[in-house]
């Protein structure tokens, strides 16, 4: 299984937007993105699982530099030499349609949108500290969602798909049609919920520092 190869360039695009990075450059059948943090130099990602990805893993001798690939652990890892790690899988994920209309706050918690490029939706809760944020790009007329985060103590109540419909109705209103995002296994289920469905699987590896 693999990845449409211009909808992944148009999340890496999105990604690197949300994040302030450069932006993504074609390297060999990857797009590069230089990232230039400590805790990820850059990264490559692939639409699928080729040689390419081989090649690529070998000649890489750093910590922190992550290879993305559109296939799942299992084909990936054989392509990798022992220095790589694995990390636990992602998911490349669609929405075509709607969540439905953006919710109220809960009682108690106060919506706050910062608006630029890039939107900024995070919930506030009574005592001030945040309980849950997003954000949202548009790229070529994909909404392009990114670090969508719920603290712990406020789980379970609905927040994440607060922010989630927040972020689509301001994504919309600047000519987005679909969602793309990359999911962790427990974000799945929410975006399950909300009427996402899997595009292709996501598998990182990294040599540790």
């Amino acid at each position: 299984m693999s990845a449409d190869p211009h909808l992944l360039a148009t999340w890496t695009r999105g990604w690197a937007l949300t994040r302030g990075a450069p932006a993504p450059v074609l390297d060999a059948g990857a797009w590069r993105v230089d990232v230039g943090q400590p805790e990820q130099i850059a990264r490559y990602v692939y639409a699928e699982a080729v040689e390419a990805v081989r090649d690529r893993a070998m000649r890489i001798r750093e910590p922190h530099i992550f290879l993305k690939v559109c296939a799942d652990a299992e084909t990936v890892r054989p392509l990798l030499d022992a220095r790589w790690v694995v990390q636990p899988p992602g998911f490349v994920m669609t929405l075509a349609g709607s969540m439905g209309p953006a919710d109220v706050a809960p009682d108690g918690y106060r919506l706050e949108i910062e608006s630029g490029p890039t939107v900024f939706v995070r919930l506030v809760a009574p005592d001030g500290e945040e309980a849950a944020r997003g954000l949202a790009v548009v790229v070529d007329g994909r909404i392009i969602f990114d670090r969508i985060i719920t603290a712990p103590e406020h789980q379970r109540r609905g927040l994440g798909s607060r922010v989630m419909r927040a972020l689509e109705a301001i994504g919309r209103e600047r000519g987005g049609r679909d969602g793309v995002l990359v999911a962790t296994e427990a974000g799945r289920a929410l975006y399950e919920r909300l009427g996402w469905r899997l595009h292709s699987p996501y598998t990182t590896a990294v040599i540790p520092g």
